[in-house]
């Protein structure tokens, strides 16, 4: 991928296909940042997921400093991690939670959306491919429908 970009053949690529690219790659990139926060909503551990696929990122391993307290973490969990449940009858229950390191660096970062998009940055890598073979395809499609001038596709 990287003599692609190196090469003549990328700017060769957009030549023949400029504005179809660039929707593509706008398409990914929606639909990337909408699968990521409907998982982040749903308390998908996605910086796990992103270590375990060695991307880079938003990875704590490579942040400067520890991770933030959160409110999250100070309120519901003052035990440092688990549950106190006190029922009726006196007696108190510790219920052991795992911690979600996604939902405390949303929580830090100002929300799901912007963490969403922090992910998909550092998806790049795998989007750019993704473009690059939709690209073709989709202007195939286009130019069929007489959306675009097929004189170049």
């Amino acid at each position: 991928m990287a003599a692609f970009f190196r090469g003549g053949k990328f700017k060769e690529f957009l030549k023949k296909y400029g504005k179809v690219a660039l929707g593509v790659h706008f398409s990914v990139s929606a639909a990337s940042i909408t699968g990521l926060y409907i998982a982040i909503k749903n308390n998908v551990d996605v910086e796990s997921l992103l270590d375990k696929w060695h991307l880079p990122g938003v990875s704590t391993k490579d942040a400067a400093g520890p991770v933030p307290e959160t409110r999250e973490q100070d309120d519901s969990f003052p035990s440092g991690g688990s549950v106190i449940e006190e029922r009726q009858d006196g007696n108190t229950i510790s219920l052991e939670k795992k911690r979600n390191k996604t939902a405390e660096l949303a929580a830090s970062t100002g929300g799901a959306l912007a963490l969403a998009v922090l992910c998909n940055k550092a998806l790049f890598p795998i989007r750019v491919p993704i473009t690059v073979a939709l690209t073709p395809p989709v202007a195939k499609f286009l130019a069929r429908r007489k959306i675009i001038n097929n004189s170049r596709v």
